[in-house]
């Protein structure tokens, strides 16, 4: 029966991986195709005393429509906020695949990677993941991998500036880790002194504080960074509301087929 859920918890993965990215495809790729305009951008032409180019650059991208090749040449596998790292070495990011294809790859992987450790967590803890609850298991993955690490260390387009990329990886982690436990003492242990531990588990990271770079200057508008944080939660959260859903759905299939 484990290998059952284990197999619902992979397809779960795979259909909501192609789904997540359809929608950074609509919403968030636009996003960083318009920001890495802004990038190589000198400083102010009037601290150089030249004259600024007779170009312009909206601000938004709801008034950008790169076409279709220009997006998919912009994928990336390894994040939508770092997605120019490293594209022109090796012939391609990934194997010298294209981004859309590695995007792809990677939004399967890790739409698997994460169905599995909701699968798991279900079964250590003994509650179900039905297509009554699966929102809510998503939404709690949603908060502990994405929501919560965004407080310290938003989303952050080509051009921002960011700390070292190894404390960044290493506050993350230790966030998610400390997230999900004090999610699980808040929503699925009673008792006052598992809330209070859960509230301070979550709290502990955003206390101590997220590396942040010492030299916050870009060229890439700041009203162009908030849509790209909105976008990419906005993103995450239906990826995990349609994994939670999935799965639901699945072990309910699953369920009534052994019976």
């Amino acid at each position: 029966m484990i290998v059952k859920y284990l197999l619902a918890a992979l397809v779960a993965g795979l259909f909501s991986g192609v789904v997540m990215t359809a929608a950074q495809e609509a919403r968030v790729i636009p996003l960083i195709l318009h920001a890495e305009e802004f990038e190589g951008e000198e400083g102010d032409p009037a601290a150089t005393g030249t004259e600024a180019p007779q170009t312009t650059h909206e601000h938004s991208s709801l008034r950008s429509a790169p076409s279709l090749a220009d997006i998919t040449a912009y994928f990336s596998p390894i994040s939508v906020a770092h997605a120019h790292e490293g594209e022109h070495e090796d012939g391609g990011i990934m194997f010298g695949m294209s981004r859309f294809s590695g995007t792809l790859l990677a939004n399967l992987v890790t739409g698997t990677g994460f169905a599995l450790l909701l699968a798991g967590v279900s079964l250590l803890t003994g509650n179900a993941i039905t297509v009554a609850n699966g929102a809510l298991w998503g939404a709690a993955g949603w908060l502990a991998v994405h929501l919560l690490p965004a407080i310290g260390l938003p989303p952050e387009l080509p051009g921002f500036p960011a700390a070292d990329l190894g404390a960044r990886q290493a506050w993350w982690i230790v966030t998610v880790v400390l997230s999900g436990a004090g999610l699980y003492l808040l929503i699925l242990k009673s008792g006052i002194a598992a809330k209070v531990a859960g509230i301070g588990l979550i709290a502990a990271p955003q206390v101590y504080g997220a590396p942040q770079p010492s030299d916050l200057s870009s060229n890439v508008p700041a009203v162009l960074g908030a849509e790209f944080a909105v976008a990419a939660l906005a993103t995450t959260l239906f990826f995990w509301i349609v994994l939670g859903l999935s799965l639901g759905f699945a072990n309910e299939k699953i369920a009534k087929a052994a019976r």
